[in-house]
């Protein structure tokens, strides 16, 4: 729980505010960019809000926080907010919430599919989402896309007899993992799945294209607010900037509409047009 002592003199005042054990990992932006900003090393609040929908967004943002560092200086009910999760970004398409401090405040997926239900990379175990997965056919894979971000898949994994996925060279951050990729050339996995490695962020990161269409993208690519485009980041290679630039491009050959990143913001446009801001993104990286 957030510490009103802790609190952050950048707070509006009012109900919410951000204390000082907030890691500035983007989920309150993300969840309620009308109430949260970035103050540099912190998230605080801007406004606090004015309306139902903004009170909502703050409250899904305050129960999402992977490090409790959102609060109120009174009481206030979350359990609607709780429930909500995992939220519906498009048809048959959720966003998990409940964001782990293991994986930095990464974002994770759930994908309803015939064959099957997919989760892409973990949220932190709650039993909220458990029986939510269990409403909606539980899961038969789990598809890591790098180390950093598995959080607790080995429970998910358990509690649903999933086959994790997650490429060989990843494979210390779940050394017991099911289904291993190995090589760097993209596989298409299953009907509508293809898996592509992209070596940069980490040397095993891989990314997954569902039907053309959406792309989860790990930590190799984002939208960003600030430049309002595509993104990737030298600071974050960890591996290799050079083989990053290579990655990014290799993407120019796969057509998706939408980017559903680890960190960073979600964005679904046409595929036309994210074909233009991936030409972008390249002229800017290849500089």
């Amino acid at each position: 729980m957030a510490d009103l002592r802790k609190k952050l003199t950048e707070n509006v005042d009012g109900l919410f505010f951000v204390d000082s054990t907030c890691i500035d990992c983007d989920t309150c932006r993300q969840l309620a960019p009308e109430v949260f900003t970035d103050i540099g090393n912190y998230a605080a609040v801007v406004k606090q809000p004015e309306t139902d929908d903004e009170l909502r967004s703050a409250l899904r943002a305050l129960v999402a926080c992977p490090t409790g560092s959102i609060g109120t200086i009174e009481k206030v009910d979350i359990k609607s907010a709780i429930a909500e999760f995992p939220i519906e970004i498009e048809p048959g398409i959720f966003y998990n919430g409940f964001v782990s401090p293991d994986s930095y405040g990464a974002s994770s997926y759930f994908l309803r599919h015939p064959d099957g239900n997919w989760m892409i990379d973990a949220p932190k175990w709650m039993p909220q989402l458990r029986d939510r997965f269990r409403e909606m056919g539980g899961l038969r894979y789990i598809f890591l896309t790098h180390r950093d971000d598995v959080a607790d898949a080995e429970r998910y994994a358990a509690e649903f007899g999933a086959e994790r996925i997650i490429h060989k060279l990843e494979l210390s951050a779940q050394p017991d993992a099911e289904k291993i990729i190995d090589g760097f050339e993209p596989i298409s996995f299953a009907p509508d799945f293809q898996i592509i490695p992209v070596p940069g962020h980490t040397k095993g990161s891989m990314v997954l294209l569902y039907k053309n269409e959406v792309l989860f993208s790990g930590d190799h690519m984002w939208w960003s607010r600030n430049r309002n485009g595509l993104s990737a980041s030298r600071s974050v290679a960890w591996y290799s900037w050079k083989e990053q630039v290579k990655s990014v491009k290799l993407l120019e050959q796969y057509p998706f509409r939408a980017i559903y990143p680890g960190h960073g913001e979600r964005k679904a446009l046409t595929t036309e047009t994210m074909s233009t801001e991936l030409r972008k993104l390249i002229q800017v990286i290849s500089r």
